[in-house]
């Protein structure tokens, strides 16, 4: 039996949870988030609480069963919480400026690059050096996290470029320059 799809999920106060077959919506103090869960997967609403049962042990079921719980339980933790990614900017000259709903970085190109965060994304920049991605779904902040670091990824050398706060590059030796 999977351990996470075992544990029940705590509806807090201020949360709305409405299921439509296997239409799953979470209303919240922070937003509102609809998802579309596999048609096997049984959930339970009762008592301020979520339960997600599976209706075999097939491989499908047991394989789908934890991923469920914690997608529904990401999704109430959203609408309370919300999610947040750090990103550094490493390097000379690599900073970042918000104008508006605008980032624009300075990243070492010839041209300064500009990302416009979709709804319900908010990109903040409490230093030049910093970037703050966050929203209600955890997986969106994540991807939108990840597209930034990939304009310019950490390199192993100098360790310049985009990377997670906690992100460790690791590091490689250059040239000696002994003949």
């Amino acid at each position: 039996m999977s351990r996470i799809g075992r544990k029940v999920i705590a509806i807090p106060a201020g949360v709305e949870i409405a299921q439509e077959g296997n239409v799953l919506t979470v209303k919240g103090p922070k937003g509102s988030l609809t998802r579309e869960l596999h048609k096997d997967m049984i959930i339970k609403i009762e008592n301020n609480e979520i339960v997600v049962e599976r209706p075999s042990d097939n491989k499908l079921h047991r394989s789908l069963h934890g991923t469920t719980r914690s997608v529904v339980n990401n999704m109430v933790e959203g609408v309370t919480k919300g999610f947040e990614k750090n990103l550094d900017l490493v390097g000379v000259g690599y900073r970042a400026a918000k104008a508006g709903n605008k980032v624009t970085l300075s990243l070492g190109f010839s041209h300064p690059v500009e990302i416009v965060p979709e709804e319900g994304i908010e990109i903040d920049v409490p230093t030049q050096t910093k970037l703050v991605v966050k929203g209600i779904n955890k997986e969106r902040v994540g991807q939108i996290a990840a597209e930034i670091r990939s304009l310019r990824e950490p390199e192993p050398y100098k360790g310049k470029g985009i990377k997670y706060e906690n992100e460790v590059v690791r590091r490689k030796v250059g040239k000696t320059g002994k003949k």
